[in-house]
């Protein structure tokens, strides 16, 4: 998966590459699907939501460059693979999952199966983050808003980065990437992308 899947198509950074082969992917997967676990495709969990292609996880995890000291926000915990990935890399993470029962379901696997002890779970509306816990070094998006929620670019720490996929429909959705700096906000767009619709409460 890594080699044809990830590296091939440009993902050089050598501890995502690394992190990616040690993780058990068909962990996140359903049991129904999980032969398709290593194939280079989104599939889905509960709740209409999706796990996110390996290639995607990988190109979102290497423009946030993290280093290990992080402590990162992830909005959108799903079925918790790119928690894990996050994990891995970064001292903490902070992440908020919407719909209780996928938070849950995560937090079962990471915590009681695969042991993490550097994860924090909040279920709630991603799109206001998690004030107490701000600032963060890297902030991650699983899911598409049309625009970047104001309280995310609140609680990114001045030079931290911010990877997230935007747009009013999954047929124009781009990931992007913010910086902040001291003149403001710095924004690339990186290439596009499909992801479910961030989930916000009503």
């Amino acid at each position: 998966m890594v080699e044809k899947q990830v590296q091939e198509r440009g993902i050089q950074d050598p501890k995502v590459l690394s992190v990616l082969r040690c993780i058990p992917r068909h962990r996140f997967v359903p049991e129904g699907i999980r032969e398709e676990s290593y194939r280079d495709k989104a599939l889905p969990i509960e709740d209409s939501q999706t796990i996110s292609q390996p290639f995607i996880v990988a190109a979102m995890t290497e423009h946030l460059h993290l280093k290990g000291h992080e402590r990162c926000l992830e909005i959108g915990t799903g079925s918790g693979y790119q928690t894990a990935i996050l994990a891995e890399l970064a001292l903490e993470v902070y992440t908020v999952e919407t719909i209780p029962k996928l938070a849950e379901k995560a937090k079962d696997v990471l915590l009681n199966q695969l042991k993490y002890r550097n994860i924090f779970f909040r279920t709630g509306d991603g799109s206001h983050g998690w004030p107490e816990h701000a600032p963060f070094d890297a902030i991650m998006v699983t899911a598409a808003p049309p625009h970047v929620p104001p309280a995310l670019f609140n609680q990114l720490k001045m030079g931290g980065r911010m990877v997230i996929p935007l747009g009013p429909a999954p047929d124009k959705q781009e990931l992007s990437c913010f910086t902040k700096t001291n003149t403001g906000i710095e924004k690339r767009v990186l290439f596009p992308v499909r992801f479910v619709p961030l989930i916000r409460s009503r």
